[in-house]
């Protein structure tokens, strides 16, 4: 688990002040400042913002590539801004592993000795090393490409020989500062694919830093908005889109694919007597594109159930469309 302390991550400062006057005491810009949140075992927090807001900043910091200057930074139970050089070695070499948009292979090591890199820094045996490599090359789908050199692969087979590597170490927390941000838009989209799929099979941490919006959505268990070094919301995909809290969200949010977003429990109201049985029914966690046609054919309105089939809620047309175009 990744985890905060109440206070914040770096600095705390003026909300009010303007990011120009921020400044340290060393008389430094502080590139993010009263940022605090959780990440949970197994999820993926995207952290979404334009350029210059700070998210980089603040995910080079979880691994102090960055020096903090004030906070803590919680990696299963243990600070690592309280950290000395080799407990920060440590935690770099087996905990946590980073991916970088420019993709940062040796152009003089073959795809799999790339791949190898991390393990040969932690010690081990040649053998067993690229056994590893290739396993991990397998399940990234560049199963023979071992004995190719990074200038003979695509950008995307790049990436992929990146994220190979940031697994073959086996880390508990994958660190991803815009590892797609370079890539032709149907590669990035495979690429997500990718990292979507992975997720699943492994059950990994993840802290994915992006510009793209519609990347944060398809991604993220949840997703802090940051501007200006600061966060300015935070929750799941559905309620930032849902409820933006200012204009600055909200125009992220208002070309966002509501209806695969958007989920019965979400819009629901009161059933007002209508939860009694010959009504349709559809699960709480149901999207809008999948309620659209229930709805539109139904007179009635539709109820919500739970995971124990009962009902909390009711959805119909009107609902929907306000839903959809709000």
């Amino acid at each position: 688990m990744f985890g905060k302390n109440p206070e914040q991550l770096i600095e705390s400062v003026d909300p009010e002040q303007s990011r120009s006057q921020v400044l340290n005491r060393t008389g430094h810009l502080i590139a993010v400042r009263g940022v605090s949140f959780d990440v949970q075992k197994g999820e993926t927090f995207v952290v979404m913002g334009l350029s210059g807001s700070g998210k980089s900043t603040l995910v080079r910091c979880i691994s102090r590539l960055i020096e903090p200057t004030r906070g803590e930074i919680v990696v299963g139970g243990q600070d690592v801004v309280k950290m000395d050089a080799r407990q920060l070695m440590e935690l770099r070499r087996h905990k946590i592993s980073m991916v970088f948009q420019n993709f940062g292979l040796f152009p003089h090591r073959r795809v799999i000795e790339n791949v190898a890199y991390g393990l040969e820094v932690q010690g081990m045996k040649k053998t067993d090393r690229l056994e590893r490599a290739g396993a991990m090359l397998k399940l990234v789908g560049l199963s023979g490409w071992e004995r190719h050199y990074p200038k003979q692969l695509s950008g995307g087979m790049q990436q992929r020989v990146g994220l190979a590597r940031a697994l073959a170490v086996d880390p508990q927390i994958l660190l991803f500062d815009e590892p797609f941000s370079a890539l032709d838009p149907l590669i990035r989209h495979d690429m997500q694919d990718e990292l979507i799929n992975l997720r699943t099979k492994l059950g990994k941490t993840i802290i994915f830093i992006t510009h793209d919006f519609a990347e944060a959505l398809r991604l993220g268990d949840h997703i802090a908005i940051m501007r200006d070094g600061q966060f300015v919301q935070m929750g799941t995909p559905e309620e930032v889109v849902a409820h933006p809290v200012n204009s600055y969200v909200r125009a992220f949010t208002k070309d966002a694919p509501r209806a695969k977003i958007l989920t019965a429990a979400g819009i629901m109201n009161p059933c007002q007597g209508a939860e009694g049985g010959g009504n349709p029914t559809v699960p709480a966690s149901a999207k809008l594109e999948t309620l659209i046609p229930i709805v539109a054919a139904s007179d009635v309105p539709v109820a919500v159930v739970d995971g124990n089939n009962r009902v909390v809620g009711c959805v119909d047309r009107k609902g929907v469309m306000e839903a959809l175009v709000s």
